[in-house]
């Protein structure tokens, strides 16, 4: 199946190899291999083939896939927009009906949560461009900030929550999957470039090519 994965200093997309959907195999892993993998850097710098790269799943903010297709069938969807590291992120988020944020017994399990209608935009280049996708994989651990419709906040943790205007809608059918993650000509631009990421404050390196061993 065909990713892109957004880490803090840049974007691998490739493939993975993989049986399923990419959320059941990407939340059993403490490391995803995106094989065929091409590298843009968010430091300016220009991209470049980097072969098989190795990625720690906990460094991994989003994840596009055309493998996306368990979308909920009966769900509200909420209007959110959150930022994770460098990237603002809006879209919508299921909840089931009827649900109730101060009564809700159930928790979100797992790393990742589903949104659909996306759009990624740099933090330092609001208006320099942007990436449109039908659904993505959000690490919920890694959200800094989060705005939406209802009180999600338990969602993501350690996030700054907000509240918006506006309502839930209501879809009875899964929204339909891309042929590709990538925006065709003329539908999205790939974010712009961000200035240089200072390496003092903790942010994960350029991801290393695994070894032979676990390459898939």
């Amino acid at each position: 199946m065909r990713v892109e994965a957004y880490t803090a200093t840049g974007i691998a997309t490739g493939t993975v190899t993989a049986d399923g959907h990419v959320r059941g195999h990407v939340e059993g892993l403490t490391d995803l291999i995106v094989e065929g993998s091409e590298w843009l850097p968010l430091d300016g710098s220009p991209g470049r083939q980097a072969g098989n790269v190795k990625l720690p799943v906990d460094d991994l903010l989003l994840l596009v896939s055309d493998e996306l297709d368990d979308v909920p069938g009966h769900a509200q969807w909420h209007t959110i927009d959150l930022d994770a590291g460098p990237y603002r992120i809006e879209g919508e988020l299921s909840t089931m009906p009827g649900f109730d944020p101060g009564r809700a017994l159930a928790r979100p399990s797992g790393q990742f949560v589903l949104l659909r209608d996306v759009r990624i935009t740099l933090l330092s280049e609001p208006t320099g461009g942007e990436v449109r996708c039908a659904h993505a994989l959000v690490n919920r651990y890694t959200v800094d900030r989060i705005a939406a419709d209802i009180m999600l906040g338990f969602f993501f943790p350690g996030a700054a929550m907000s509240m918006t205007l506006g309502g839930a809608t209501t879809s009875g059918a899964a929204i339909p999957t891309p042929a590709t993650a990538r925006p065709t000509p003329g539908e999205a631009a790939a974010p712009a470039a961000a200035s240089p990421t200072d390496a003092s404050a903790g942010t994960p390196a350029e991801p290393a090519p695994p070894a032979e061993s676990a390459r898939t």
